[in-house]
């Protein structure tokens, strides 16, 4: 009897001592010291459109990031969307990561072929993902076009929270199509198809959610990395109406006269040097401003004036991110990053297959009042592009610099060991940043393997040496960087470029540019020197070897 009571006292003791265990308050994590890292990408952004570059438009949120940081001067993306966010993802070469050219651009001998998938593929393993795996939240709001499927959505590719826009655009306050293959955009939230939410414009609306993402997870002590993609100042040109009437009549003197203004703006800041020429127009002659008819200069100018409005909106709400960092007192322990994806947009609504001006018609109100509103549908063209291109050759879609020089921002606080607020002409490219974000994270680079799949390694170089003192460059002369969108080609060895543009707005032939002298690509040096020209003819032959070039024909 008594052993039976002295084992049923032992039960109950012990059951006691199992239960308080198991409902002892856990401690607390421990503050993670390593930064949070904020990458702000805007869409179709040209080199001098904010203020910082050289911008008439205001934008005192880039400008104090700017103040506080360094302006990267010479950054490099590729020449559309697409392609740039699958390296500054993915950390390989686009034509590994699965967009050696865009959706639905394949060639017929290109269709198949690895790396020509249209979509982020699993040859590549996205930075997010290995960010998560080292303890960092994951978050990611705006524009993703790298995949369409729940397979292929952000929360597949490593981001724990997201809501992505799949397409490569939408109607800014609703889900409005960007062509003509779909009948409104589509949007996924942790891997799910969602609606566009109503009264809702894109800037506010992914800043608002970028901001509930991070303060849900706020005091846990863990890091985050944050990947804020704007659709501004992407077509189809929208934005709020008191924005709109800001810049009335800003652009009434036509887009020959805002290129010269910043090109002379961008000389008093030392962003270029003097005497340098405007670009070649890259329209005819009958659309110099001169010969338009009043009708058709207010409409263009009207077309600017929105344009301006996405931008001076966007930086808003990139303010409004980071005085929540400050009142949350995460701001400090931040490195944000700013950059556009590509060069401003010359081509556009009317110019393709996907977005004819029928289809526009009929489908939406473009008239003069309707501008820039809700049902509008409209973009800027490659005459003001020009302007917020100067003094490069072309746009978005050119592997020339007016195409994949992008304007850059690091801001890293005191642990930025140069200058606040200057200019940094270190040449720098899409693919450092994600080594960059695996070093702040104290991360491995991935190999060949990643948990049994291979993988692509990453090829960029890491800024934080440079960023923090401990080394004077990022590249140096010898490094080489290739660049292929449809069937346009560059190589960049040192101060050296070669390109190489078929069809009406190139000669089909490899041109050589000493790009430190002549930022504009106007003097072609390929006659003048061809043991450079067959070195970096060289040099494209190792790259698309390498990186399964497929030229499409």
């Amino acid at each position: 009897m008594y052993k039976v009571i002295i084992f049923f006292v032992m039960v109950v003791f012990l059951t006691a001592c199992e239960q308080t265990e198991n409902n002892a308050t856990p401690e607390k994590i421990s503050t993670d010291a390593r930064p949070n890292i904020l990458l702000i990408v805007a869409d179709d952004l040209g080199y001098s459109d904010i203020a910082p570059f050289g911008s008439e438009i205001s934008t005192p949120n880039l400008d104090a990031l700017a103040a506080g940081g360094i302006k990267m001067s010479n950054m490099y993306a590729a020449a559309a969307c697409s392609p740039t966010r699958t390296m500054l993802l993915g950390g390989a070469d686009s034509h590994r990561g699965g967009m050696g050219t865009m959706y639905n651009d394949q060639a017929p001998n290109q269709m198949g072929k690895p790396g020509y998938e249209g979509y982020l593929n699993k040859d590549v393993v996205t930075v997010s993902t290995l960010l998560n795996d080292a303890g960092y939240h994951t978050y990611m709001t705006g524009k993703w076009h790298l995949g369409y499927d729940e397979d292929q959505s952000p929360k597949a590719r490593g981001f724990e929270k997201s809501f992505a826009l799949l397409q490569g655009g939408s109607g800014h306050f609703d889900d409005a199509p960007l062509t003509i293959d779909q009948d409104k955009s589509w949007f996924r939230e942790d891997g799910k198809r969602v609606p566009w939410p109503e009264h809702q414009f894109s800037s506010q609306f992914y800043t608002d959610k970028m901001i509930d993402y991070i303060d849900q997870s706020k005091n846990d002590g863990k890091p985050f990395f944050a990947y804020l993609a704007y659709t501004a100042p992407h077509w189809p040109l929208q934005a709020p109406e008191d924005y709109i009437d800001k810049y009335k009549g800003q652009y009434d003197e036509g887009y020959n006269v805002l290129t010269e203004k910043r090109m002379k703006s961008m000389e008093a800041i030392g962003l270029i040097n003097a005497g340098l020429k405007p670009p070649v127009h890259a329209y005819p002659d009958s659309e110099n401003w001169n010969n338009l008819s009043e009708e058709q200069k207010k409409i263009k100018a009207r077309e600017m004036e929105i344009y301006a409005a996405m931008i001076d909106n966007m930086d808003y709400h990139i303010g409004r991110m980071l005085d929540y960092l400050d009142k949350t007192g995460q701001r400090e322990n931040t490195i944000v990053i700013f950059m556009s994806d590509n060069g401003a947009a010359g081509f556009g609504p009317g110019m393709a297959r996907a977005f004819p001006k029928e289809w526009i018609e009929a489908n939406f109100n473009n008239s003069y009042e309707n501008m820039g509103k809700q049902g509008s549908y409209i973009y800027y063209g490659p005459h003001w592009a020009q302007a917020g291109s100067a003094p490069s050759r072309m746009f978005k879609g050119f592997i020339t610099e007016g195409g994949i020089k992008v304007p850059g921002i690091i801001n890293y606080g005191d642990k930025i060991k140069h200058l606040k607020g200057e200019f940094d002409d270190h040449f720098l490219t899409v693919l450092d940043l994600p080594v960059t974000f695996l070093d702040l994270a104290n991360a491995d680079l991935p190999g060949s393997e990643y948990k049994g799949r291979k993988v692509y390694p990453y090829i960029g170089k890491s800024i934080l040496p440079y960023l923090r003192g401990d080394a004077k460059t990022i590249h140096n002369d010898n490094d080489v960087v290739s660049w292929e969108l449809s069937n346009r080609m560059a190589v960049r060895k040192g101060d050296w470029k070669i390109i190489k543009i078929p069809g009406k707005y190139g000669t089909g032939e490899w041109e050589l540019f000493n790009i430190k002298d002549d930022p504009g690509e106007t003097h072609d040096l390929s006659h003048e020197d061809k043991v450079k020209l067959a070195e970096m003819v060289d040099e494209w032959d190792k790259y698309a070897k390498e990186n399964g070039v497929v030229l499409a024909q």
